[in-house]
């Protein structure tokens, strides 16, 4: 009678011991989902600057107050950031809409569009070019970096530009261009070549 009463002793204490761990598994998987959703693991900080969509073959028109399109961003690829609101740009190409100008088209290796300041940053053999027209001769600009102001529809840099009017050759380093009032304003080290002049 004592053997099997001894048994039934150390089955119970099996049974409750296995009971046991499954409830310390239980609360401490709870604990755990608490603690993710509370985001007081350091990892949560990673998955919000981590992309939360990515557009391939987009386009996006922007508009001016009157309704009427200002900008057209295309590209290859889109990556959007939550965290800045920010948007990595594969290719990027910008086409400047503001009538009656002629439209003005940017392109680049890589952009990065800022949705809270309005703004697009074009990075890595930037092209810019305007077909010519009564408002201007033909342009075809080479930089660097480019930023583009969408609301003010100005463009900017500091780094050095080459400039192709026509036959005129202008180089500077620095420059912001008011697409609306039609002015460019070179910074430092300004060189301009002329094309020679027929002979009379």
């Amino acid at each position: 009678m004592a053997k099997a009463h001894h048994k039934r002793t150390a089955h119970r204490w099996q049974v409750g011991a296995m009971i046991g761990t499954g409830v310390l598994f239980a609360l401490g998987s709870l604990w755990l989902v608490e603690v993710i959703n509370r985001g007081d693991l350091g990892g949560n900080d990673i998955s919000k600057s981590e992309p939360d969509y990515i557009v391939e073959g987009f386009s996006v028109v922007k508009m001016d107050p009157a309704g009427k399109p200002r900008y057209i961003v295309a590209g290859d690829k889109l990556t959007h950031h939550p965290d800045t609101d920010t948007a990595d740009v594969l290719r990027p190409v910008v086409q400047s809409l503001s009538a009656p100008l002629p439209p003005m088209t940017m392109t680049a290796a890589t952009g990065r569009i800022d949705q809270v300041k309005n703004i697009v940053d074009m990075m890595g053999q930037v092209l810019v070019e305007r077909p010519g027209s009564p408002h201007g001769p033909r342009l075809r600009l080479k930089t660097e970096a480019l930023t583009i102001l969408t609301d003010e529809d100005k463009l900017r840099t500091d780094l050095p530009v080459e400039m192709l009017q026509d036959a005129t050759v202008v180089t500077a380093t620095g420059m912001l261009a008011d697409r609306a009032a039609s002015q460019v304003d070179l910074y430092h080290r300004v060189h301009i070549v002329y094309p020679p002049q027929p002979k009379r």
